[in-house]
């Protein structure tokens, strides 16, 4: 479990009230990652959703091929940091991760279970519209950094 102090340091949660984030921080927990670290997996389950707490994460689209197995390229598209969250797919069906996000420095990060962040998402619409809207923005910076790399690559 996170303290609810702890939590309230951070935009996200600004939208919960006392017993929605008390029951939020009973989900979480808080985890330090090295360097090399590998958070997230592609094509991995998305069973955890993720907020930056301090440090940074690269996140990386992968590129496979039926024709090849062994062929696999990362393309690194953005990066995390400190006060975003990750793993959004966590939140969002089929729950696969589309990415792989690796650390780039010394991380904590806050760690909630998906299936149980989503039974609360179901009981309380309030919560599920405030996390939505997070993942919406999660998404649309993400598609963002992603359209910048296309043009980049075509210049």
């Amino acid at each position: 479990m996170v303290s609810l102090k702890h939590l309230r340091r951070y935009d996200l949660f600004d939208f919960m009230g006392d017993k929605k984030l008390e029951a939020v921080a009973a989900l979480a927990e808080e985890k330090e990652y090295q360097e090399g670290d590998v958070i997230i997996e592609f094509g991995q389950p998305a069973d955890t959703f993720y907020f930056l707490a301090d440090g940074n994460v690269a996140y990386y689209y992968i590129v496979t091929t039926e024709n090849d197995p062994y062929y696999k390229k990362e393309y690194h598209i953005h990066d995390i940091n400190a006060g975003e969250i990750f793993g959004i797919s966590a939140l969002i069906e089929p729950y696969k991760y589309t990415a792989t996000l690796r650390v780039d420095k010394p991380s904590r990060v806050i760690e909630i279970k998906a299936s149980d962040l989503r039974t609360l998402c179901d009981a309380d619409p309030k919560l599920a519209y405030g996390l939505m809207q997070a993942v919406a923005k999660a998404a649309i910076a993400r598609l963002e950094a992603t359209r910048i790399q296309l043009i980049a690559a075509r210049v």
